[in-house]
């Protein structure tokens, strides 16, 4: 496919998507069935083109004069490819291009407008109701935020050390330009891609099928390290999901102990299976919900309680742009009493002494620190525990954890550590 080709079937993509509400995945995906003559890099093009337009689509739009799909993509190749007006005017000028481009097009492509002046969703890329709740999250760093959470995000890889250690996991790593992401000795990045490319495939990597490295955000791996001291202990992952942080726990376990499996939907847990054998994981059991009671007699005994929560995933914006034009006020208030019920459900297995972990992959305060708020003042018997991890300054006043993009280079998270005087059946 030539430009003008790759051009149109983004612009095809992202009208689905704002006329029928497609997730990403699901309309990219119906345009490759449809067009059976792209290639592998034609695919990489269109789909690059589309997230990028995703994550910042109304400062584009506001900058092209035109908030359609049209307007945003041409954008997206001026402002953030940094394609030559020339180059633009040729793909659209293609026997399968978009179509000569307007007198205002070539305006605005030519002398760039400035976003100075714009309503701080425009100038952010978020939707207008979310503002408030931004607003009071990341204070006077918003706009800075914002401009990080609407960037391509790095591919980030956790060496797990059941099978080998960090220092033979960069040399296995290094064809595909992993390098330490710092803080964590096991955590390695392979930088976001530049316009139009894809990463580097971690699954070609000999050493990824013998289980020595996972794809894991470094923000998950460190939410993940907040658990603390685990090894030879009882560790219950109550919403296990994937398996992730499952993982990383049990690595940290070094096989000692007992970690259970637990996720409300079992067909996630199929996966965790799978991900553990693969990462020679022996002391996993799956607690799946098709069973009659899964966690009964698990209740008072667990040493950590590792609560990975549903949330509105507003800290992933960056991999999952279109995430946040489809979030609404009732899924926000949804996910909170989500989030209460299961903060409620996983304490009552936390012993007397041991501690919950709450952790969200969101940047909403009504998600994070109030959620905990209200299950403390539920609960006198829970005391929240100051996080202190070597080489992680974002910790905030109240002793909890918070990752961001523009802060932390990591997608965002929240964790607080609650531990349990004492437990009365």
């Amino acid at each position: 496919m030539r430009d003008g080709g790759r051009v149109s079937a983004a612009i095809e993509v992202l009208t689905e998507i704002e006329a029928r509400h497609f997730p990403v995945k699901m309309a990219l995906k119906r345009w490759g069935e449809a067009a059976r003559y792209a290639g592998s890099k034609d695919r990489a093009f269109v789909s690059g083109l589309v997230l990028d337009a995703l994550r910042r689509k109304r400062s584009l739009g506001w900058l092209m004069a035109d908030p359609a799909a049209r307007g945003v993509v041409l954008g997206v190749l001026a402002f953030v490819w940094k394609w030559p007006v020339e180059r633009i005017a040729e793909a659209a000028s293609e026997e399968h291009g978009f179509g000569a481009l307007t007198e205002t097009e070539q305006a605005r492509l030519k002398d760039p407008v400035s976003l100075d002046g714009a309503p701080a969703p425009v100038a952010g890329d978020y939707p207008d109701w979310l503002e408030p709740h931004l607003a009071r999250a990341l204070g006077v760093d918003q706009v800075a935020e914002m401009a990080a959470l609407s960037e391509r995000a790095p591919v980030d890889l956790r060496v797990n050390t059941l099978k080998t250690d960090a220092e033979r996991g960069a040399k296995a790593l290094a064809p595909i330009n992993a390098a330490p992401a710092g803080i964590l000795p096991n955590a390695f990045r392979i930088p976001a891609p530049a316009a139009a490319d894809r990463t580097p495939s971690v699954e070609a990597v000999p050493a990824f099928s013998k289980g020595w490295f996972e794809v894991q955000d470094l923000g998950s791996q460190i939410a993940a390290a907040v658990a603390g001291e685990v090894k030879g202990k009882q560790v219950l992952d109550f919403c296990a999901g994937g398996g992730g942080k499952t993982l990383a726990l049990a690595a940290a376990m070094g096989n000692s102990g007992q970690i259970f499996a637990h996720d409300s939907d079992a067909r996630r847990l199929a996966d965790t299976i799978r991900r553990g054998q693969r990462a020679g994981v022996r002391n996993l059991q799956i607690r799946s919900p098709i069973e009659a009671q899964p966690l009964k007699g698990l209740e008072g005994k667990i040493d950590v309680v590792f609560v990975d929560a549903p949330c509105t995933g507003a800290g992933t914006w960056r991999r999952h742009p279109d995430a946040k034009w489809r979030l609404s006020p009732d899924q926000l208030a949804k996910r909170q009493i989500e989030q209460d019920s299961v903060m409620e459900d996983a304490s009552t297995f936390v012993k007397a002494g041991g501690r919950m972990v709450y952790v969200t992959c969101s940047l909403l305060a009504e998600e994070n620190e109030d959620r905990v708020a209200a299950f403390l003042e539920r609960h006198p018997e829970f005391t929240v525990k100051p996080i202190a991890l070597d080489g992680v300054p974002h910790v905030t006043s109240e002793g909890y954890l918070r990752l961001t993009p523009h802060r932390a280079g990591t997608d965002g998270f929240f964790a607080a550590v609650l531990v349990r005087s004492t437990y009365a059946p």
